[in-house]
């Protein structure tokens, strides 16, 4: 089994309003995310995929989260919050944006993009075989969380 990881790094705060100490106040994480590509087999260019095309897959939606603040929906701030900065705000439908929802969450759209490049969406070619094995999300140096179906 070959893999390969993109890490893309991103300056993310949040606010978990079902937190009984302080990280139900807005703050911030130097956020890492990893995903993680898998295969049985190399391409002619002897790479499971390019390290560009999870770039063009993942880009855009990953650097929506950087300055930017998550909240749950059910928050009583959310709506203010939201009126205030827009699209700088990140509704969380009714779940509290914690590092493992923000896995699960990149990891889903991580695998219809990947889906997407399979279909040939993007400039360089996606082969049917690879699958997309995780997505790791770090909230600080030494902690992080991480979704895998």
């Amino acid at each position: 089994m070959y893999r390969i990881c993109k890490r893309i790094e991103v300056e993310s705060g949040h606010m978990l309003s079902k937190h009984p100490g302080n990280c139900k106040f807005p703050h911030g994480h130097t956020r890492a995310v990893e995903m993680v590509f898998i295969a049985d087999t190399l391409d002619a260019s002897d790479m499971v995929m390019d390290f560009k095309v999870i770039k063009s897959m993942m880009g855009e939606f990953i650097n929506q989260f950087d300055h930017s603040l998550c909240v749950n929906t059910d928050d009583p701030l959310y709506g203010i919050f939201k009126q205030t900065y827009g699209d700088r705000v990140i509704g969380f439908d009714s779940v509290d944006p914690t590092s493992e929802v923000m896995a699960r969450t990149i990891f889903f759209h991580a695998k219809e993009a990947l889906e997407h490049g399979k279909a040939g969406a993007y400039e360089w070619p996606v082969r049917q075989v690879v699958r997309l094995e995780r997505v790791r999300v770090w909230e600080t140096s030494s902690s992080w969380s991480e979704y895998e179906e």
